[in-house]
């Protein structure tokens, strides 16, 4: 709605109903007026208040046209004067055109109380204007702010879930999922040194178990390391020292000579780092985009110190016998039971994710008995064949044999490769003389055993330059080692 003083814009020069519609022809060169904002007004009480809107049609009381004004301020304006008559003026606003110009005028004066009480008794049309937001728009804002609040400050940043579910029956769901909390106590990082060093992180884990045992209430201070079978030992809180270095003897229950069986380990343990949780706490509480790998690692080794001593230890997976029965699979071996387990964070917290598996193990068997099975050979008097001993030297290639050829005395070896050639001819020195006698020949001189599978080949152990040769039968295959297939 336009005041009056001076002809509104779109107004022909006589004023007349001959109205025509802004904006006029482009040809036209005629100055254009000053456009005045339009008002909206509603009087409920006694005051008037109005606001400039977008788009708003516009007419003069009659005979003046009307014409299509565009302010591009939102900014409401208040205009205040009493009114007998209370009513609403109502600009629908129309889809602008492509022609439609837009016009920036300033605000005009304020008029008089006459004037808007002369433009409310024509009561030309109703006008409905919003001058607040929807609650709605109101209340999602405010959350997109706390939201805002809590932004991650770095890393990639995932889409957000637009909400849950309204429709349907809820229902409840077991996961194989088990929340962890986690102490608030910051994690220290030592590096571990075994002097002799050892491949095997079973031997590793025996030396640090006896180092616990010695030393674990006065240099470790009561703690209870967890430590990866490796280079790394992580504590809760801080050890007394920075540096450390400490002696163990184990004892090889193998050897008869006491000599031989204890060995002497030199374990040094030095401050490495320190595992802080509160980028930890940030990742699940959604301020920080940026897992903290290293510190999931850290709780991953944690979680997997107990069953590492009480189970078979295949990758991330626990394998035991007393999961469920062991199941005969053909080919010598048997399928154990064993589940995986996973540290992971998730929207609830961290999440220990535990999932059940099974894999092949090679049976608890003479070897006699192994390559029968695997080869499904029902004769073992008959000689082996190069196609035969190659399949045989891949599938035992690496896996540990305990001997039974001395009932006193029990020694395990790793198996290296097999013979090409039978026992009954595998010929070796025997002293420094140069004495030299078979395989079966020793055997029944030194321990007055009568091999019987003498056109089979002996397994061996060591290296090739000092060899250690071994008849099937008098091995026995070691339980819980996996059987991996080997091309």
């Amino acid at each position: 709605m336009a005041y009056r003083g001076g002809g509104g814009r779109g107004a022909p020069a006589g004023g007349g109903r001959g109205a025509t519609r802004w904006p006029p022809p482009r040809a036209s060169s005629a100055p254009r007026p000053a456009a005045t904002a339009p008002v909206v007004a509603d009087n409920a009480t006694g005051p008037h208040q109005g606001a400039y809107q977008h788009g708003v049609v516009v007419r003069n009381p009659a005979p003046a046209p009307y014409a299509t004004v565009r302010a591009p301020s939102p900014t409401p304006v208040t205009i205040r004067a009493p009114s007998p008559t209370p009513a609403t003026i109502r600009a629908p606003a129309p889809t602008p055109s492509p022609a439609a110009a837009r016009v920036s005028a300033p605000a005009p004066a304020p008029p008089t109380p006459a004037a808007v009480a002369n433009e409310l008794e024509h009561k030309i049309f109703n006008t409905e204007t919003v001058l607040a937001r929807p609650a709605a728009a109101a209340a999602a804002t405010q959350e997109e702010q706390a939201e805002a609040d809590l932004a991650p400050v770095s890393g990639l940043a995932h889409p957000a879930r637009p909400g849950a579910g309204t429709i349907g029956k809820k229902v409840m769901i077991r996961a194989n999922h088990f929340l962890v909390n986690v102490a608030d106590n910051n994690l220290f990082h030592y590096d571990v040194s075994i002097n002799p060093e050892s491949r095997s992180r079973a031997v590793n884990r025996e030396v640090l178990s006896e180092l616990i045992k010695l030393h674990g209430k006065t240099s470790l201070g009561g703690k209870l390391p967890a430590y990866d079978g490796r280079k790394s030992l992580y504590t809760a809180g801080s050890l007394s020292f920075e540096s450390e270095e400490f002696s163990v003897t184990l004892v090889d229950p193998e050897k008869k000579d006491k000599e031989k069986a204890e060995r002497e380990y030199k374990i040094t343990i030095r401050i490495a780092g320190r595992t802080d949780l509160y980028h930890l706490q940030q990742f699940l509480k959604g301020r920080q985009r940026d897992m903290p790998q290293e510190t999931i690692q850290v709780l991953d080794v944690v979680l997997r110190e107990s069953p590492s001593w009480n189970y078979v230890t295949v990758s991330r997976s626990f394998f035991s016998t007393t999961f469920g029965h062991r199941g005969d699979i053909g080919e010598g071996l048997e399928c154990w039971r064993g589940y995986y387990q996973s540290l992971r964070p998730t929207q609830m917290g961290l999440s220990l994710n535990i999932d059940i598996s099974a894999t092949s193990f090679f049976k608890p068997v003479t070897v006699v008995q192994f390559v029968l099975e695997f080869l499904n050979l029902r004769d073992a008097s008959r000689p082996l064949t190069d196609r035969d001993r190659v399949k045989i030297k891949k599938a035992l290639r690496g896996v540990r044999v305990e001997t039974n050829h001395q009932e006193d005395q029990i020694r395990r070896y790793k198996i290296t490769g097999i013979t090409s050639v039978p026992m009954s001819q595998l010929i070796f020195p025997v002293d420094e003389r140069g004495t030299r006698m078979s395989v079966v020949q020793y055997f029944m001189q030194r321990y007055k055993y009568n091999l019987q599978y003498t056109s089979w080949p002996c397994l061996q152990s060591g290296s090739d330059a000092r060899p250690v040769y071994l008849p099937m039968e008098a091995c026995k295959i070691v339980e819980g080692q996996r059987y991996s297939l080997r091309n």
